[in-house]
């Protein structure tokens, strides 16, 4: 399950967010900087008034790499009773000697590395971590001036970054302004937890104070892991999707989500003359989405086009595809995923084979009689398929 972070400046926005649902609380001062460092007394009051009821992190400061002085502020802050510690690391030939005067501390309390996706991050440290007893690792952003973290670390790159994290045995933290609209997209990446701050203050920006209605809206929007404890039958990899199964109204019936004349570099065919290099490829997708209200109001009430180029752009990342079909069919399953799709349609082109265009045209659908499976994620497909384009290899 994905835990929701949030970062607040002490005790007063502590009990806003605890209140609001945070699975950690997460000690700074936004004005001095990505990982400015609140005081110690402000994170020893707030240690104190949240009384074991929420798990709680504080971070180091933006400090230079410097092995004593990483070591020394990270044993200060640790002292202070928090659960976690955030320590990051900036670009510099010191990390790994930094990372190793960590590894006393490791032994007492949960360390996080924390790497910055508008810096070049150099993802070959996590086993570095991993050997010094860190706890985990996230990507943030260091200038909150200059874009969010999908800016800097697309989302079809983020896959390689967990699976590596998780093969190091370290759990996974994605941050750097996020909003609403980036949850769903990041969700079905599995991170272990989300972190917000200018999200959490409304319209005025990560300085201003905790906005209770803006911390609502962000908690909503991530399953609660005590969902997951008390649903029987739910399926936590459908939680990890953002999904509710008491959330859909079937008699509302189904919007069209589409996403039309997508074109991407993609590595595809089975002729010899069409591998190592790409080729333009064009995606139509249209998938049919159960409401889920009469009224969509924000992102808890939709299904997000963004997923579905998310996908592509990931599917297409992981290399050469031999056949539009597979293309098709990969996109296809990635979309039905989410069960509030009851059908999506694929269209995969090829646009540099000839005067015109050749491809594939897929639908998929979930099988009707196997309704209560939707709910579990494990529908049937019905399955039809066009082919278009010149007669021969459609790939």
């Amino acid at each position: 399950m994905t835990k929701m972070l949030a970062s607040v400046t002490g005790p007063e926005e502590a009990e806003i967010v605890a209140d609001g649902g945070a699975d950690i609380v997460d000690l700074k001062d936004p004005t001095t900087g990505a990982l400015g460092a609140a005081t110690v007394d402000t994170i020893r009051r707030t240690v104190s008034g949240l009384g074991g009821r929420v798990p709680v992190s504080a971070v180091c400061g933006d400090l230079p790499m410097e092995p004593g002085t990483i070591a020394g502020k990270a044993t200060e802050m640790a002292a202070t009773g928090v659960d976690y510690v955030k320590i990051g690391f900036f670009p510099s030939r010191n990390v790994a000697a930094c990372a190793a005067a960590l590894a006393p501390l490791s032994r007492q309390t949960k360390l996080v590395a924390v790497l910055f996706s508008d810096l070049d991050p150099d993802f070959g440290l996590l086993p570095v971590f991993a050997a010094n007893g860190f706890h985990a690792v996230m990507v943030d952003t260091a200038d909150k001036s200059n874009g969010r973290l999908l800016d800097h670390l697309p989302p079809e790159r983020i896959p390689a970054f967990v699976d590596a994290a998780r093969a190091a045995g370290l759990k996974v933290g994605l941050s750097g302004s996020l909003e609403a609209p980036d949850i769903p997209r990041l969700l079905p990446l599995r991170p272990d937890f989300l972190g917000f701050r200018g999200a959490l203050c409304g319209d005025a920006g990560r300085a201003a104070a905790i906005d209770p209605e803006a911390v609502k809206t962000i908690r909503s929007l991530i399953p609660e892991e005590r969902l997951a404890a008390t649903a029987p039958g739910v399926d936590y990899r459908l939680l990890a999707r953002g999904y509710s199964p008491d959330a859909v109204n079937p008699s509302l019936g189904t919007d069209r989500i589409f996403v039309r004349d997508f074109v991407l570099p993609v590595q595809i065919g089975a002729y010899s003359f069409e591998h190592g290099h790409t080729q333009k490829v064009r995606f139509d997708v249209s998938a049919d989405v159960l409401r889920m209200t009469s009224n969509p109001e924000d992102m808890r009430h939709v299904f997000s086009y963004d997923v579905i180029m998310d996908g592509i752009r990931t599917i297409v990342a992981r290399g050469h595809v031999q056949l539009s079909e597979a293309l098709a069919e990969q996109v296809a399953s990635h979309v039905l995923e989410d069960p509030r799709v009851v059908s999506v349609r694929v269209r995969v082109e090829k646009l540099e084979l000839g005067p015109g265009g050749v491809g594939v045209e897929i639908e998929r659908k979930r099988a009707k009689e196997n309704s209560s499976a939707q709910h579990r994620g494990k529908a049937a497909l019905h399955e039809t398929a066009v082919v278009r384009g010149r007669k021969g290899v459609s790939s």
